[in-house]
């Protein structure tokens, strides 16, 4: 018995191993795309990978990536369509896992506009936010009808995209978010409706994901922040009432319509497997994005993008 007595006093005196710092920066304030995240968190599911996750929204949206390059966090949640440009920029980054594996951009008109079909836009007024890669995918969608940018009026409404459609400023916009725009309009007795990108000749890709910085990558740390998401996007999927419930607990600015309809629509479009790796879906961007002439050459996908569980 004493020896026993003895066994249990040093486990209880025995420090637990100190977990891993992982610091995350996201690429906009806290919403439904970072349920799992935020799950993960909430269930212990880093703690029990041995990880201290951080998580940080950024003053500035387009800062993440930078500050990911330049060694001050370890993760930003970023874009596919970002990332191939910023590699070919110098940026050091490459893509480590995916939060969302579809497109969520769309090209978004009122329901009862005038604009019924692409080719309507002819001569109108196109609302846009990030210059390159939307004028990129805009450009290859407008091909499609038989059209170029010069057919259209470009505006840069920088973030204000719904507000600028119900507003009339413009007749389209492109860059806004399915699961968050058409929602919102919709609160607000606007009805809109999405083209969806990947229907019109654009290339899927996946919208949300993970980058690290290429020099240096602990594969190790990542891959278990990697297992910790997976297992909270299984959660969601799940039990998707239950995880609503942790998520907009958080924070009482979550708990709203709103976010309640942005959660149910972006559950079907979290990555199942975030370290998986689609090489192809990478190398067809690239090509993509050299025909479109953003890039002047096309880089190997090892350079954009990696399975950080791959031998």
């Amino acid at each position: 018995m004493r020896l026993i007595a003895l066994l249990a006093a040093l486990l209880i005196a025995t420090p637990a191993a100190a977990a891993d710092k992982l610091t995350l920066i996201l690429d906009w304030f806290i919403n439904p795309d970072h349920g799992p995240i935020i799950v993960a968190q909430e269930k212990g599911y880093f703690a029990a990978q041995g990880l201290e996750v951080e998580i940080i929204p950024p003053a500035d949206p387009s800062d993440p990536p930078k500050l990911v390059a330049a060694g001050k966090a370890d993760l930003a949640v970023s874009y596919q369509p970002q990332l191939h440009l910023q590699v070919h920029e110098g940026l050091g980054l490459v893509r480590v896992g995916t939060l969302v594996a579809t497109p969520l951009s769309c090209l978004l008109v009122l329901a009862d506009g005038p604009i019924k079909s692409i080719a309507d836009l002819k001569g109108g007024k196109l609302g846009f936010s990030v210059g390159g890669v939307e004028e990129a995918l805009l450009g290859a969608i407008l091909e499609r009808h038989g059209m170029t940018l010069a057919d259209i009026e470009l505006v840069n409404v920088n973030w204000s995209l719904s507000p600028s459609l119900m507003s009339g400023q413009v007749d389209a916009v492109i860059g806004a978010y399915r699961n968050f725009e058409l929602n919102q309009m919709d609160i607000e007795g606007v009805k809109g409706r999405c083209f969806f990108i990947e229907e019109e000749g654009v290339p899927a890709y996946d919208e949300l994901i993970y980058v690290a910085r290429a020099e240096g990558l602990d594969s190790n740390l990542i891959a278990r922040f990697l297992a910790a998401t997976e297992l909270a996007t299984q959660f969601i999927v799940n039990n998707p009432e239950e995880s609503w419930e942790i998520f907009r607990g958080t924070a009482a600015e979550l708990d709203d319509e709103l976010n309640r309809r942005a959660w149910v629509d972006t559950i079907p479009r979290f990555a199942l497997r975030p370290a998986a790796l689609d090489a192809g879906r990478y190398a067809r961007f690239e090509a993509f994005l050299k025909d479109g002439g953003l890039i002047s050459e096309v880089k190997p996908v090892g350079e954009i993008a990696i399975d950080v569980g791959a031998k």
